[in-house]
């Protein structure tokens, strides 16, 4: 699956497709399996005819991934967990649906019979799906880059700035980068006028979509004396399989800003384990403050992007306060 899909998702759960595409661990759908089937091959067999009408249906698509991967989201979490750190990697031009195939099948042991038929059925949809993403990108190039403003709302709270005299500390951490050196949360803020904290792991694919977006920013940030550090869950307690995969993955986005890790039972690991969405995005100022509301969901989407810059620019006016 091409990295620059940000909807998708191998989720524990998802957030509601109108508020925002992340891998999470909330959802409904409210259609029919066989309304869907149906809205499935309909949509798999429209020819667009312009950037517009692809964007379009390519949304649609990524709408319908997001519904069945938040029908039965209890057993999706568990085929979430399952995929482990030595798992194959998304992001690597893989059809998504062969690689939520194959950790069913890795893990089919822990579902009853009725079970694995539907997460099978569902992980069959999506395959036919991706089929027709990839078509559509490869003939309209960019028509799965953003969503409109038009599809994506934003919650009011999403990115919200803080209020006057309302400060939260981001939990301290005493942690290490990818290649092992030693990253104190106190240094590491106090160094930057602000700081970019996204929690991401190795097979979400939104989370893999936005790499490159966090990457630029991190280049903007640089001259302003700030940073984007990332935070991959599967690498807490520095468990080895997890790190090499995340380097493999940040490598092959051409990631240059640093991933940090944390004992899992310290209060940063505590403070990533209650995440409910992924990815999630937090700016600090250089007293260590959280800064308004964290973003949920990938970056790359107007609305997310001018939330993010607002938190930034309140931080870099905070460091200077």
């Amino acid at each position: 699956m091409k990295a620059t899909r940000i909807l998708t998702g191998l989720l524990a759960l998802v957030l509601s497709v109108s508020a925002l595409v992340a891998c999470g661990r909330n959802g409904k759908d409210k259609k029919g399996g066989e309304n869907r089937k149906s809205e499935i091959a309909a949509l798999i067999a429209t020819e667009p005819k312009s950037m517009d009408e692809a964007t379009a249906l390519h949304q649609k698509l990524m709408a319908q991934e997001t519904a069945i991967l938040s029908e039965n989201s209890a057993l999706w979490e568990k085929v979430f967990l399952s995929a482990n750190k030595g798992s194959a990697m998304i992001g690597n031009g893989s059809n998504y649906g062969d690689f939520l195939l194959g950790t069913i099948d890795g893990a089919k042991d822990q579902f009853k019979a009725d079970e694995l038929k539907l997460l099978r059925e569902g992980a069959g949809q999506i395959r036919e799906i991706e089929v027709k993403l990839t078509a559509l990108e490869q003939k309209y190039p960019g028509c799965g880059k953003k969503p409109s403003d038009s599809d994506m709302s934003v919650p009011a709270e999403n990115g919200k700035p803080t209020e006057q005299g309302k400060q939260t500390k981001f939990p301290a951490f005493d942690g290490k980068d990818l290649d092992g050196n030693e990253v104190k949360s106190g240094t590491l803020f106090a160094g930057n006028t602000v700081t970019v904290v996204n929690f991401w792991f190795t097979t979400c694919s939104p989370c893999v979509g936005e790499l490159a977006d966090l990457e630029a920013l991190n280049k903007q940030l640089a001259a302003k004396g700030g940073a984007v550090i990332g935070i991959n869950s599967f690498t807490l307690d520095g468990n080895r399989g997890a790190i090499s995969d995340a380097k493999n993955i940040l490598t092959k986005k051409g990631v240059t800003y640093k991933n940090v890790w944390f004992d899992s039972k310290s209060e940063a690991g505590k403070f990533t384990s209650g995440l409910y969405t992924f990815p999630t995005t937090y700016v600090v100022d250089k007293n260590g403050n959280i800064v308004g509301e964290p973003i949920v969901g990938a970056i790359t989407g107007k609305k997310q992007s001018e939330a993010l810059q607002r938190l930034i620019n309140q931080a870099i006016a905070n460091s200077k306060g």
